[in-house]
């Protein structure tokens, strides 16, 4: 076959909106979307610890207080609250847990996360909020 003979072949268009037309896709679409968000955070905080330890908790502070920093902050809270919620509803199809035989249910396993992921957020808040 030609070079030329390869392009003659009928290719149909790409639907761009293709995770629009299921929920599970949309959600999914926007749970890989949120990683984005989630590695600002990350950012963010290493950003401030190195403030911290070098210093400039001051330049950072200023910087943090600036109104467009605030809200890209908010939105990524929001996103990553949403990454997390729905990394922790994907757990029981990622791990079958059993015991003596018996499997434990997914209502369970997510139980169980959510309940841990509310726990140790309420720890990290009293240690930060307690002064």
């Amino acid at each position: 076959m030609t070079e030329d003979a390869r392009t003659d072949v009928y290719r149909p268009r790409r639907d761009r909106l293709w995770f629009a037309r299921s929920r599970g896709y949309t959600v999914f679409v926007l749970r890989e979307l949120t990683s984005v968000f989630v590695a600002w955070s990350i950012v963010f905080t290493l950003m401030l610890v190195d403030a911290v330890l070098g210093g400039s908790l001051a330049e950072f502070a200023a910087l943090a207080a600036r109104p467009w920093m605030i809200a890209l902050n908010v939105v990524a809270l929001a996103a990553t609250v949403f990454h997390a919620v729905t990394f922790l509803n994907l757990a029981p199809k990622a791990t079958v847990v059993r015991l003596d035989g018996w499997r434990v249910p997914a209502w369970m396993i997510q139980g169980g996360n959510h309940t841990a992921w509310a726990l140790v957020s309420l720890l990290i808040a009293y240690v930060v909020l307690r002064s």
